[in-house]
Parts: structure tokens; C-alpha cells; sequence
């Protein structure tokens, strides 16, 4: 925690220069990277502001939760629905999107968060399983399994076409790079100083007069704020919106990521969203048991860096890592 404390009233210059860095290379693949390429990453960068968030819980707050694809759903739902039903505009309906996760985080968090442990985890997981059968109960508007499609038109944002790749992917790189500067800051603030003491010990944070139940609400609403910004971004840049997001896979998946890319640190769910993703696509095209390949891999990150890539990086070589 020595080394993750360092620069705490502020942004170090070695972390905003690598940030930047990182950034800048996404900015330039865009006008090198063949169609497909273009298409994973700018998914993978909306994926991993989804990832993001669940870090801020998991990774700093110390909140292990299975509710997550709630908070994604929540985005999603309210910006394909709020189009199609309610006649938005496509840039209102996506700040609708974003408060809806904050909102649904908030809401689960006034009651799970009276748990702690395994319990939190159960509580998290029912409340999603619950939001998920709310889709497919109301399929009469949210179409269900099958889902349904924003059409171009409907995804034009200040003159911008969404649905088509340049504007998608910027569009997606610009709300990976506002989440990213966010975090950044969150991170170094005081208020991040005071999640990574609720994550290592919560009773001595009581002690030194913070309320626990206080910071992990606010640190569990932002997170959700995150998802729902991608659940949004989502449906906007790819057009589709389906049960599929709020099932329990995508609880499962930004916990995946934050823990292949490295928890409690602000690229970690990027490199973990990119690598799962890669991982699961090159090892379908090789075997139909591409599951069982994903299976290895997690094992070997389990076994030989258990703190994930930038983890592991950061205890060894790059303490000042945020």
C-alpha cells in the first residue's frame, strides 16, 4: 500500500505520462488497424470502462460483487429503451443511461451493503438474477432473449453517425480516455486513500472516524456510474440491446477482467478485457474447447501471478503504479 500511496495528493508525472502514453497509441491504431480490429477494440475499450468500475468496488473498495451486469442493464435498458419508447434523443438517453447504473448501484447497495463477504456476494447476485427475469418479464418492451436494434438514425450523436466505424471508435476511445483520467484522479485523491483503507481494513478506518457503510455506498455508486456508461455507450455504438447483458456472465466477466489485467490498478481491467478477449477469440478458431484454453490460462495467472499482469508488475518493477 506504500507504494500505491505515493503522489496521494495528486497525479505523479510517471503515471499521467504513461496513461497518456497508452492513450495516444489507442488514438493512433484507429487509423492503422484492418476493419475487424477496429471493431474488437473499440468494444474491448467500452468493455473495459465496464471493468473499470468494477474495479473501483473489487479492486480498491474491497466489494466482491455478482451484480454488476444489474448496473450494465441498467444503462443499456434505459438508453435503447428511452429511444425507442420514449422518443429521446440519443445523447440524453445515454446521460440517462449513466444515472440509471449509478442509481440501481446506489439502491442495491442501501441494502447489501448491511452484508459483508460472502454474503454481499449473494445479496449482489439476487438482486441481479432479479433484474434479468424483470427484462424477460416485460419482453412485451424489452423484446426478451431476442432483444432488439437502434437503427442508424438512432444513434446519431451531435451530427455524429455511431453506427459507423470512425465515429463509433471515437466515440468509444473518448469515453475510455474520460474514464480513465477520472480513475486516475479518484485513485490519488484523499477519498481514494480512504477506499484502500476500507478494502485492507475496515474496522481501523471506523477507528479513524470514517463510516465505512458511507464510503463503500459512494465507491459502489460511482462503479456503478461506470457500467452504466458503458451499458449505454454500448447500445449506442453497437446498436444492440439484449437479455444477454443483464444475465450473470456479465457479472462474471468484469471480475474476470480486473483479475487477468490486475485489481487495484487503473489499466488493469483494459489489459484484461484485451487479453480475455484475444484470448477467447484465437482459441475458438483453433478448437471447439476454447473454454477449457481460457480455463489454463486463468489457472497459470492463478499460480504465477496471482495479482494479475500489472499487478504483479507493480510489486516487482513499477511501484509508483496506480
Amino acid at each position: 500500500m506504500t507504494g500505491a500511496a505515493t503522489g496521494a495528493g495528486g497525479v505523479g508525472g510517471r503515471d499521467l505520462a504513461l496513461h497518456l502514453a497508452v492513450l495516444a497509441a489507442l488514438l493512433a491504431l484507429q487509423f492503422v488497424l484492418p476493419a475487424y480490429h477496429h471493431t474488437n477494440l473499440a468494444r474491448i475499450m467500452v468493455l473495459a470502462v465496464f471493468a473499470m468500475g468494477y474495479n473501483i468496488a473489487f479492486g480498491y473498495t474491497g466489494l466482491l460483487s455478482l451484480g454488476h451486469a444489474l448496473f450494465f442493464a441498467a444503462g443499456l435498458y434505459a438508453t435503447g429503451l428511452g429511444i425507442v419508447h420514449g422518443s429521446l434523443a440519443p445523447g440524453i438517453a445515454a446521460v440517462a443511461g449513466l444515472l440509471a447504473g449509478g442509481a440501481a448501484a446506489a439502491a442495491v447497495g442501501l441494502l447489501a451493503l448491511r452484508t459483508a463477504g460472502v454474503s454481499f456476494m449473494i445479496v449482489t447476485l439476487m438482486f441481479a438474477q432479479a433484474g434479468f427475469l424483470v427484462v424477460l418479464y416485460f419482453g412485451g418492451w424489452t423484446r426478451g432473449d431476442e432483444g432488439f436494434v437502434l437503427q442508424g438514425a438512432q444513434r446519431l450523436v451531435f451530427g455524429l453517425d455511431l453506427s459507423q466505424p470512425g465515429p463509433r471508435y471515437g466515440a468509444a476511445l473518448a469515453l475510455f480516455a474520460a474514464a480513465v483520467l477520472v480513475n486516475l484522479v479518484l485513485v490519488r485523491s484523499r477519498f481514494g486513500r480512504v477506499m484502500l483503507a476500507m478494502r485492507e481494513n475496515a474496522e481501523r478506518a471506523r477507528m479513524l472516524g470514517y463510516d465505512p457503510f458511507a464510503v463503500k455506498l459512494v465507491a459502489l455508486a460511482v462503479s456503478g456510474l461506470y457500467a452504466g456508461a458503458a451499458g449505454a455507450a454500448y447500445a449506442l455504438l453497437f446498436g444492440y440491446v439484449g437479455a444477454s447483458f443483464a444475465s450473470i456472465q456479465y457479472s462474471i466477466l468484469p471480475l474476470l477482467y480486473v483479475l487477468l489485467g490486475g485489481a487495484g490498478v487503473v489499466l488493469g481491467p483494459f489489459l484484461g478485457a484485451l487479453v480475455m478477449f484475444y484470448l477467447i477469440d484465437l482459441s475458438s478458431s483453433l478448437t471447439s474447447a476454447h473454454l477449457m484454453v481460457v480455463g489454463a490460462a486463468l489457472l497459470a495467472l492463478v499460480l504465477f501471478a496471482p495479482q494479475g499482469i500489472l499487478g504483479t508488475l507493480r510489486a516487482r518493477l513499477l511501484p509508483w503504479l496506480a
